[in-house]
Order: C-alpha cells, then sequence, then structure tokens
C-alpha cells in the first residue's frame, strides 16, 4: 500500500510506501512504530477517510477477494 498527498505545486508527497500485510478471520493486527512513521495514515487509508489531497497511490485493500479502495458506497456499508 502507498499514500500520497498532492502539494500546493502539484508535486506528490509519498506518506507511506510499501505497507503490507495479511490478517486471517479472528486474527487482530496491533501497528506500532515511531512518531511520523505512517501508522494513522494507513489506518485512514484502510478505512477510505484520507484528509484532503491524500490519497491510495499503489496497493490494493482486500477484503475476501474484494478491492475495498474501489468499492461503492453500497458495498462498504456492507462490509
Amino acid at each position: 500500500l502507498g499514500v500520497e498527498f498532492t502539494a500546493p505545486d502539484g508535486s506528490a508527497l509519498r506518506a507511506v510506501r510499501g505497507v503490507s500485510f495479511t490478517l486471517r478471520r479472528g486474527e487482530t493486527l496491533a501497528v506500532v512504530g515511531e512518531s511520523g512513521s505512517g501508522k494513522s495514515t494507513t489506518a485512514l487509508a484502510l478505512t477510505r477517510m484520507l484528509p484532503g489531497t491524500g490519497r491510495v497511490s499503489t496497493g490494493s485493500v482486500l477484503l475476501d477477494g474484494r478491492d475495498l479502495a474501489a468499492a461503492g458506497a453500497e458495498e462498504l456499508r456492507a462490509v
């Protein structure tokens, strides 16, 4: 997963690069790291709640084979 924000000059600022994990039913994931390492941005990307000019630039968010990054509002509500 990669996340970028668009700067005022139009350039792309990479906030998250190369995050990857797999969870199986019933498992829990704890994300830990230093301040500014991208924990919150990753969580916001997974839930499609990135602020402003933020966007998932690479990768996908899959749940049972469905790409949540490309899912519509109805499909997300069903999750």
